[in-house]
């Protein structure tokens, strides 16, 4: 099991998002929404160790699989 202090690095896919909105819900200092077609927008690609568990959270609640994160660490192997 992860660290959730783990680095990580968010990535999000603007054609598979949805507009439901769970990611700025969970971590407004994350993500937001455009203004125009509600789709997610990532504020913090590596966010700061105090919002890590709420990214997480939010990844796993995207109901179109549209954000998904790296840790660094793991693509060196």
């Amino acid at each position: 099991m992860s660290d959730p202090r783990d680095p990580l690095r968010l990535i999000v896919d603007r054609d598979r998002c949805a507009g439901a909105g769970m990611c700025a819900l969970t971590a407004p200092e994350v993500f937001d929404q455009d203004d125009e077609e509600g789709l997610v927008m990532l504020l913090h690609p590596a966010p700061a160790p105090e919002h890590r568990a709420a990214a997480r959270m939010a990844v796993n609640l995207c109901p179109a699989g549209a954000i998904s994160l790296n840790s660094p660490d793991s693509t060196d192997s």
